[in-house]
């Protein structure tokens, strides 16, 4: 009796290298052996594995976004705005797929969390030291937020050294005021952007006119969509956290889901924003 079945498929008959002694293969490029042998569970509870996996892969996004942002700045900062608009798309997309990550710590219930939560000690998000870079790099400046990064000389003197610069922002408005508008320069890099009446103004002359200033058009529309995310990404925790452990106080000590309906008011680019109700 015969059997018609088709041999077994061999990717190395049309080729494909089948053997990497010696060779660099994919999980040597992308440096697997670290990546996934660095969730450690404190507990033998079954969603603690999820909790770690969602952080750690927002760590790995918020550095891509650090990437693209630094990378954006000094295009604007240079004057060559286009190759700074993909780049703001893509962080704009970071946070959407940072977003995503929420879905999926959802799924994890009340009961479920408190299987492990005993093994987060005071560690919190709160801390994340990326996150605190992005708002850093964006133009939110709160000096009091580098106080959980005190203890580390590495973390903070950073921090620090980006409040001293130009923000994103800042560099932005720099372009206004290159295009003819008066935009002074903020006296104080060190703190939050706070709304300017004259980038109000110059803001609102450019939507008036997108085809006189096009690139800066652009540019403001890229920078609201990073925003509009980021926001999204903001509210999306609040809720996971009130859904997961209600009213309780943060593993770190914030109040918890009040401390995060206040970093709801925090507003990036205000400017941005105001110049819609002059239009």
């Amino acid at each position: 009796m015969t059997s018609d079945a088709l041999p077994a498929y061999d990717p190395a008959a049309e080729g494909a290298r089948m053997s990497f002694d010696g060779r660099m293969s994919y999980g040597d490029y992308l440096g697997l052996d670290a990546i996934l042998t660095a969730q450690h569970p404190l507990s033998q509870a079954h969603d603690e594995l999820l909790f770690i996996i969602q952080h750690q892969t927002s760590e790995l996004w918020m550095k891509l976004a650090l990437h693209e942002l630094a990378a954006a700045r000094r295009h604007i900062a240079a004057g060559d705005l286009r190759p700074a608009f993909k780049m703001l798309a893509r962080v704009a997309r970071i946070m959407e797929q940072l977003n995503s990550a929420w879905d999926v710590l959802r799924t994890m219930t009340p009961s479920e969390y408190q299987l492990f939560r005993p093994a987060l000690a005071e560690s919190s998000g709160f801390q994340s030291f990326q996150y605190r870079m992005i708002e850093f790099v964006a133009g939110n400046r709160n000096m009091a937020m580098l106080g959980p990064h005190a203890h580390r000389a590495d973390l903070a003197g950073p921090l620090r050294d980006e409040a001293a610069r130009p923000s994103l922002y800042d560099e932005v408005l720099a372009r206004l005021a290159t295009a003819g508008f008066d935009v002074p320069p903020r006296a104080r890099l060190d703190v939050p952007h706070q709304p300017d009446a004259k980038a109000r103004a110059a803001w609102a002359e450019v939507y008036r006119d997108p085809q006189q200033h096009w690139e800066l058009y652009e540019l403001a529309e890229k920078l609201v969509d990073f925003e509009d995310y980021f926001r999204r990404w903001r509210f999306n925790h609040v809720t996971t956290v009130e859904r997961v452990i209600g009213f309780k106080r943060g593993s770190g000590g914030t109040s918890g889901v009040s401390y995060l309906r206040r970093m709801l008011d925090v507003v990036l680019f205000p400017d941005l924003w105001d110049l819609r109700s002059d239009l």
